[in-house]
């Protein structure tokens, strides 16, 4: 699988550092909704959504140890929400935001505005 290109760079990548993607075909919506399941899996998609571009996982200030991170990051690739590469030594992700839209329309504009709307009426916001 090609990484997604959207600041346009051109990457390479020694193979051995490939992760493996579900294909669009391959992504359910049952493994989505539980990959968005979890409070900490939801506020990495939220930040990667609000990106203008791909984010290097040490860019998250995440309550939890590097280890439960990367597991985290790991759910939401293989349930096909994000997309993972590297460039040089940093693994960048990114929402895969069209096959998510082609696949369910509207499912994740409407999670993410879920998200909005609860830290409004939880005064978090």
């Amino acid at each position: 699988m090609e990484p997604p290109g959207r600041s346009g760079g051109t990457v390479t990548s020694n193979a051995a550092r490939v992760l493996a993607h579900p294909s669009r075909e391959e992504i359910r919506v049952e493994g989505v909704l539980h990959a968005l399941s979890d409070p900490i899996r939801l506020r990495i998609v939220h930040q990667l959504a609000g990106a203008t571009d791909e984010q290097a996982c040490s860019r998250f200030d995440l309550p939890v140890s590097k280890s439960t991170t990367t597991h985290h990051f790991r759910v939401l690739r293989e349930n096909g929400v994000i997309s993972q590469f590297y460039r040089g030594t940093a693994k960048l992700s990114c929402v895969r935001t069209e096959d998510l839209e082609a696949l369910f329309p509207g499912l994740l504009a409407g999670v993410l505005g879920g998200v909005e709307l609860q830290a409004e009426r939880l005064g978090l916001r």
